[in-house]
């Protein structure tokens, strides 16, 4: 019988590839469980097979608890510390009493609940290892065939008892999957399950198209090339952004290849999807024209604060600017990181004349000057009065319709405006303020997040509720920063 139990690890490692060790406790469990069918299920068994002759000993075992615990539910695995003490001196709490008990005979533990224990046990050490094989392998490419379906996602074969699921939500939309065909994703995830793949690839993130550039473009790989993001609509249209670290080669012309054979071969590998290949820009402005291409930018009006681009194009290109259901425009967006809102050039000079008309008029009530002062303040690039309080006096002086003592007079002006509402702020503050989604919602500064909060208006799901002409009357807002505004602040608490 000891012979058997030394065959069967034997057997069961070599054809699985699991450590002898294991089979051996899968065993041990085996034993243990069925030796409980005799001292009852509640009991705690232990059985130790010795490695080189093959038998075994049970021990029956009770952890020592506290006389008053509270976790003394089971007599037949747990023992007080008073009696503890009887049977072994010097015995603390947490400890454990064994108990030599005659062991069962491996022949009647039946083999089939011997094969369970050791199939799960095996499957266990497979899983493990498959972890331990992949763990650090996140944010690579994989390429498996696919083994079958389920539920819409595709079951990856990668050989060595290794599978990977593409969830259905990271499949390309619309690509032919079937079993048996070879298939490349890239590995997002490495989590151990209970049941079920532990590797998650996906077809359709950015990565997967950085990674496959890496390998089509020997630049990339040599460090010449540095890739700086990507956009994708899987499936049908992609952006990626490259720089060179060497100005003497064409990013772009390294990765559309000889004939465009580098850019088609990554295109055929993600079914067909057209890219565009941008150069990288340090300046945000450039970034978005290139990034904006086929179409082109006439010009362009930055928002800071709102981290937002206005681009105009002529009237006859702005369907191509703005592409198929957004498509261009959304991904130059998530490809630059800038919300990018595109206009023709004449609506983009009307709404930056009506902004300086805004900023002029905010100058003249605010520092009490006439229209012609706040115009050559808005013609010079001033948008805020901190800008002229605090802008160095020698660039105030470069203005040529400026001297000195209009200088000094408007930076004094500007600064006792600016005291004046921070100290209104402080007094409001000490009644009311906003709560700190308010203050968060994308373009709110915290001006106007006050004014609000001193009209009722206290957190984000308020300002959702909000239609623009109310939102107007509570504060001195232009129509479209009124709705950007409500959307921001519905998208946040709504999503």
């Amino acid at each position: 019988m000891n012979k058997n139990i030394l065959l069967m690890a034997d057997v069961v490692s070599n054809e699985k590839g699991v450590d002898k060790d294991i089979i051996y406790e899968a065993l041990e469990a085996a034993l243990a469980s069925a030796s409980k069918e005799q001292h009852g299920d509640e009991s705690d068994i232990r059985v130790s097979i010795n490695r080189e002759t093959g038998s075994y000993e049970s021990f029956r075992r009770w952890t020592v608890l506290e006389d008053d615990s509270e976790e003394f539910e089971f007599p037949e695995r747990q023992i007080k510390l008073t009696y503890a003490l009887k049977e072994r001196p010097g015995i603390e709490p947490g400890d454990v009493i064994e108990k030599k008990i005659d062991s069962i005979d491996f022949g009647r533990i039946g083999a089939q609940r011997a094969k369970q224990v050791i199939v799960q046990k095996v499957r266990e050490a497979e899983r493990a290892q498959i972890v331990e094989a992949y763990k650090d392998r996140v944010g690579e490419l994989l390429t498996g065939l696919i083994k079958r379906l389920e539920r819409g996602a595709v079951i990856v074969d990668l050989g060595g008892n290794a599978e990977a699921i593409i969830p259905r939500e990271h499949l390309i939309p619309r690509e032919p999957a079937r079993p048996g065909d070879r298939i490349r994703g890239y590995l997002y995830e490495v989590s151990p399950q209970v049941r079920g793949p532990q590797l998650f690839m996906s077809r359709n993130a950015p990565e997967l198209l950085m990674e496959l550039f890496k390998i089509e473009v020997p630049e990339i790989a040599q460090g010449l090339i540095e890739l700086k993001g990507a956009a994708r609509d899987p499936g049908l249209r992609a952006k990626i952004a490259v720089q060179a670290k060497d100005k003497r080669i064409d990013p772009v012309g390294a990765c559309v290849g000889m004939r465009g054979s580098r850019v088609q071969s990554v295109s055929n590998e993600l079914a067909g999807e057209r890219v565009d290949i941008v150069p990288w820009d340090e300046n945000p402005a450039q970034f978005v024209i290139n990034a904006m291409a086929p179409a082109e930018v006439e010009n362009v009006v930055i928002d800071e604060d709102a981290h937002a681009m206005s681009i105009g194009v002529v009237e006859d290109k702005l369907a191509q600017a703005i592409g198929r259901l957004g498509q261009n425009v959304r991904l130059a967006s998530e490809l630059t990181g800038w919300v990018i809102n595109v206009m023709t050039t004449a609506d983009l000079e009307s709404k930056k004349d009506e902004e300086n008309r805004g900023i002029l008029e905010v100058f003249m009530r605010e520092l009490d000057v006439d229209a012609e002062v706040a115009g050559v303040l808005v013609d010079e690039g001033f948008t805020t009065l901190e800008e002229v309080a605090y802008v160095p006096t020698e660039e105030l002086l470069q203005i040529e319709e400026f001297d000195e003592g209009i200088v000094e007079e408007l930076r004094s002006r500007a600064q006792d405006v600016l005291l004046t509402k921070a100290i209104a702020k402080a007094e409001r503050a000490a009644d009311v303020a906003p709560a700190e989604d308010l203050l968060e919602v994308d373009g709110m500064d915290e001006e106007l997040a006050y004014t609000l909060a001193g009209a009722g208006i206290l957190t984000a799901e308020n300002l959702a509720d909000l239609a623009t002409d109310e939102l107007l009357e509570l504060a001195e807002l232009d129509e479209a920063l009124a709705q950007n505004l409500i959307m921001a602040a519905r998208q946040k608490v709504y999503a």
